[in-house]
Parts: C-alpha cells; sequence; structure tokens
C-alpha cells in the first residue's frame, strides 16, 4: 500500500521508481481517482453545513410564524439529507477504486537496488565456503533418496498429485533435526522469540502482507473462505496489525517452524524432479518489526542470521542482492542466499531475506509510538527464510553424498540424530 500524500507531492518520483520494475506511468490514473474523491467529500462537506444552517434556522422560522420559510427549510434538510448520503455512497466507491488500484501496486524498490528485468541482473554481494570437489559423479537428492528407500514421490503422487513427497526413517528425522536446530540457533543464539502459529488465516491476514489480492491464485483456499499461509510471514508479521507498539518495545523478532503451501502457479516445466519446488513444505521463518532508522541494519542481521545457519552445517552459499525486475512484490531489497548443490552443479536459492518498508504495516495499519509523541508512525517490516528446510535437506544430502551412496551427517546436527553420523546407503543410521 502506498501513502497517497507522497504520489500527490510528487507523482514523478512514483511512476519513475515504478518504471524500474518495468511498469507503466500510473499516477495520472490514481490522481484522477483521488480527486473525484475528494471532490465528493468537499461535496459532501458542504451539503452537511447547509443542512446544518438550515436545522438551526428551521425553529427560528416555526416561532416566528413563517410557515412557508418553515416548510422551505424542511424541504431543504430533507434534500441535503439524500444528497449527503449519496455523496458520501460515491466518495466510498471512489475510495474503494483508489484503495483496489494501489494494493495492485509493488513496493518501491530502494536507490541501492540494482536495475535489471530478471535474475540475470541480480548483483553477489559475497561467498562462503568452497564448493567440494568430488572424485565421483554426484548425484541428485531425489536420486540418492530413492536409492535408499527414504524418499518416495511414486507414492506421494498416489495420494495427492505432483508436487508432493514421502519421507520416512532416517531422511524424515533429518529433515526434523534441520528444523529444530534452525529453531535452536535463532531462539537461543539470534535473540528470535519462536511462535507457533495457525497455518489457515482470514483474508485480512493475506492482504496485510500482499498475498491478496493480485497473487490470489498462488495460494489455497478452503471452502469456508480460510486461506492456507505460504510462508509465516504472514502470521508473524500480522501480529502487528491493528496495533500501535511502544518503540522501546522495538524491534520485535520472531520465528516459526510450519508447514507452507502454494499452488506454484505459473511454474510447469520448473523442478518437477525431486523436492525443490512442492505444494507443501515446510520453513522456518524470521519477521522482524521495527523503526524506520533501524530497518536497513536489521536488514543486514537477518540476513547475517540465515547465513549463519548455513556456515554451521558446513554448506557453500553466496549472497545476492535481486534486481528490480526479480525482486518480490512487497519488498524494496531483497538478499537472496543460494546454496551450492553438486547434484545441479549449481547455486540455488534457500533463503530471500526482504526488507519492506512501511508498505506491508499500511495494509496492516500497523503503527508505533515514539517517546513524547502523539502522532504514531508506521513500523517497517522485514521477513525471510530463515531456512526452507527441505531445500536445507537436499543441500545437506548433495553436499554430504559418499561414493557408496551413504551420506555424512553434519557435526552440528549429529545430537539430534541419537549421534548418528551417517545415514548408510541401505538408509539406516549408522
Amino acid at each position: 500500500m502506498h501513502d497517497i500524500r507522497a504520489i500527490r507531492d510528487n507523482p514523478a518520483a512514483f511512476d519513475a521508481a515504478l518504471a524500474r520494475r518495468g511498469m507503466s506511468p500510473v499516477s495520472p490514473q490514481i490522481l484522477a481517482i483521488d480527486e473525484a474523491r475528494r471532490a465528493k467529500i468537499t461535496a459532501a462537506e458542504a451539503a452537511l453545513a447547509a443542512r446544518n444552517t438550515a436545522s438551526r434556522d428551521v425553529g427560528k422560522a416555526r416561532a416566528g410564524g413563517d410557515e412557508a420559510e418553515f416548510e422551505r427549510l424542511r424541504a431543504l434538510m430533507a434534500d441535503k439529507k439524500d444528497e449527503i448520503a449519496r455523496l458520501e455512497a460515491e466518495a466510498k466507491a471512489e475510495d474503494d477504486r483508489l484503495n483496489g488500484l494501489l494494493m495492485t501496486l509493488p513496493n518501491l524498490p530502494l536507490d541501492s537496488v540494482p536495475d535489471g528485468p530478471d535474475e540475470t541482473a541480480n548483483v553477489e554481494l559475497r561467498r562462503w565456503g568452497t564448493p567440494r570437489a568430488f572424485d565421483f559423479a554426484p548425484r541428485e537428492h531425489y536420486e540418492l533418496g530413492e536409492a535408499m528407500g527414504l524418499m518416495d514421490f511414486e507414492l506421494a503422487a498416489k495420494l495427492s498429485g505432483a508436487r508432493f513427497v514421502t519421507l520416512k526413517g532416517a531422511l524424515i528425522r533429518l529433515h526434523r533435526a534441520l528444523a529444530q536446530f534452525m529453531l535452536d540457533t535463532h531462539v537461543d543464539e539470534n535473540g528470535l522469540t519462536e511462535v507457533w502459529t495457525p497455518v489457515l488465516v482470514k483474508d485480512e491476514a493475506m492482504i496485510g502482507t500482499g498475498q491478496l489480492p493480485k497473487f490470489a491464485e498462488d495460494s489455497y483456499q478452503t471452502t469456508n473462505g480460510w486461506w492456507l499461509i505460504p510462508t509465516a510471514e504472514v502470521t508473524l508479521t500480522n501480529i502487528a496489525a491493528g496495533e500501535i507498539l511502544d518503540a522501546a518495545a522495538l524491534p520485535l523478532r520472531f520465528t516459526a517452524w510450519t508447514q507452507c503451501f502454494r499452488s506454484e502457479a505459473g511454474s510447469a516445466g520448473k523442478d518437477t524432479r525431486g523436492m525443490l519446488r512442492q505444494h507443501q513444505f515446510e520453513k522456518v521463518e524470521m519477521v522482524s518489526i521495527t523503526t524506520p532508522e533501524d530497518a536497513l541494519s536489521e536488514h543486514e542481521r537477518m540476513t547475517r542470521c540465515a547465513e549463519g545457519i548455513l556456515e554451521r552445517l558446513g554448506l557453500p552459499y553466496r549472497t545476492v542482492v535481486l534486481c528490480t525486475g526479480d525482486m518480490g512484490f512487497g519488498a524494496r531489497r531483497t538478499h537472496d542466499i543460494e546454496v551450492w548443490l553438486p547434484g545441479q552443479n549449481t547455486y540455488r536459492e534457500i533463503s530471500s531475506c526482504s526488507v519492506c518498508g512501511d508498505f506491508q504495516a499500511r495494509r496492516m495499519n500497523a503503527r508505533f509510538r515514539r517517546e513524547g509523541e502523539k502522532r504514531p508512525d508506521f513500523v517497517h517490516t522485514l521477513n525471510g527464510s530463515g531456512l526452507a528446510v527441505g531445500r536445507t535437506l537436499i543441500a545437506v544430502m548433495e553436499n554430504g553424498q559418499q561414493a557408496d551412496g551413504s551420506i555424512v551427517i553434519p557435526e552440528v546436527l549429529r545430537p539430534y540424530m541419537k549421534g548418528a553420523s551417517r545415514i548408510a546407503a541401505d538408509g539406516m543410521l549408522s
């Protein structure tokens, strides 16, 4: 959601920022609707003033015995009542038009975001770790998991269709260990507060974080109107919806481990093999709610929290800043962290950490008040994966694979795996 006052003050700057995202100028349409809305409001206020004046004078006319003036004023009051109702309804309709248009427009990129049409223009910030040199041809995760008998896509397809998987035995224990390790690290070392949230939410929650109305087809809706969350960003960020927070309490830093659901609309033919792109998956999410002046430093902190998980797992990665053409709808700047997958011989996204400014806060009416000030300001929100659990499982499997088909378990996960150091080729812990 955008500040209409800022658009009025500098429509050219607004259009220029959207142009960086490849969009045509839209401020003339916005301002035309806004002008019509304001004109209806002004006319309604004038009609109300006239009605109030007539209401004040009608008693005088009766007391003075001026029956004609009394009847004229009574008729005027009735007319103005109808006029006010009509103008207020028309103003609301224009207001709905304006909000409907603003809701479909993406956030404005920060000046520091590189321009570009797609992922080819993303800019690498840093790398960590050196991809392992294999003395055999490394396999992809699904080849390893199917050979162990612990990863089954055919069974999942029988139950649910394409883009689902069933895991069992040591692999699902490893998956669970990864999520628990992430949570423990974020809570005990990174200072985040763990929250258990529903995975079914109302329209308002999805609107608040930007999934609705523009991206309804990307999510699943139940027959009674709930939405299955695509990420715990939805629930964690909406903790602040409708609130006026104390500035001294900020930043709020939350984390949650949840099931996530995405329709993967428009992804036909992409990552059809394996677990990279699923309709149902698990993610440990991070959300920060902070002041405008602290948002960018909080973005760097959140990115480092996600990077730290990969470093402790010994997984090589690179961090890139997304260009304007590759950045998500609600973001002002995004850092993608891409983990090395030897089975694909490339880096693949495992976390996106975004600073959203007041974009979501305006949609949710999430505000804070500074000490000594009466007028509250909008908070700034951030979100990031810390990490996508399934993709981290893929990375651990592929980077830890051995020539005999076994998988070495990262040392930090072994306490969660009954002390086991590897999953043998037959799927047993050893």
